[in-house]
Formats: C-alpha cells, structure tokens, sequence
C-alpha cells in the first residue's frame, strides 16, 4: 500500500505578514484600520499594503539616521539623528512636518529664509553690517 500519510498532511496555517513576507504585522494594521473606523469596509489586499509602506518608510528612516549617527562616531541612533535624517533628505522633510521630542534645534538656518528687504539682504545681515 502507498503511504498516504502525505495526502492528509494538514498543512501548517501562514500569517499574512510571512506570506507577504513582512516585519510589520498585518494582524495588527488591519485590527487598528477596523478600530479607526476610517471607512464602513476594508479591503483585504489594504492592510498588507499599509504595512508594506509602512515598513519601506522605517527602513529608510532608520537607514539615513543610522548614517547620520555614524558620521557623528555614535553607535546608537538618538533622536537627534532621526531629527537630521529627516531634515536632510527633501522628501521625508516635506512629509514629515511635525516635530520630533528631544531632537534638538536645526542647524543651518541661513539667510534665504529671513525676511527680506529692498535690497535683497535680510534684516538682520544689515544690522550685522552696519556694527
């Protein structure tokens, strides 16, 4: 008799987040999107996207604060450097409007960006020029 131990296998349940192979738990996003009542019905395929560009957002946050943390010889990454990471790069600065706790005040805030005068040097330039 051939073994028919195979044909009745039952085959082991996979989470939606391994077969979409994600980090982030769809489980989880597709609970929190029903809780939020941000629409009457979700769909099925939803959940796993939002997790997936949640996921693509964190690793390419982590990635340019970790870059950042290593230019300034630190080992871990500090809200400061999540702060500079996303100041650098124009894209994440332009989503990200908010601020971020204990991350510090920006550096580089240069003339452009003060109000101007008739002659195109800012306010405070002249009275530096004219001391």
């Amino acid at each position: 008799m051939p073994d028919c131990s195979k044909r009745n296998q039952i085959r082991k349940a996979k989470s939606r987040s391994k077969q979409a192979s994600l980090q982030f738990s769809v489980r989880r996003v597709y609970r929190l999107l029903r809780i939020g009542r941000y629409s009457e019905r979700t769909g099925a395929g939803a959940p796993v996207y939002l997790a997936a560009v949640m996921q693509y957002l964190t690793a390419e946050i982590l990635e340019l604060a970790g870059n950042a943390a290593h230019k300034n010889k630190k080992n871990r990454i500090s809200p400061r450097h999540l702060q500079e990471a996303i100041h650098n790069d124009e894209e994440l600065n332009k989503f990200f409007t908010v601020a971020i706790a204990q991350g510090g005040a920006l550096r580089n805030a240069y003339a452009p960006h003060w109000p101007q005068n008739d002659e195109g040097l800012s306010e405070r330039m002249q009275s530096l020029q004219l001391k």
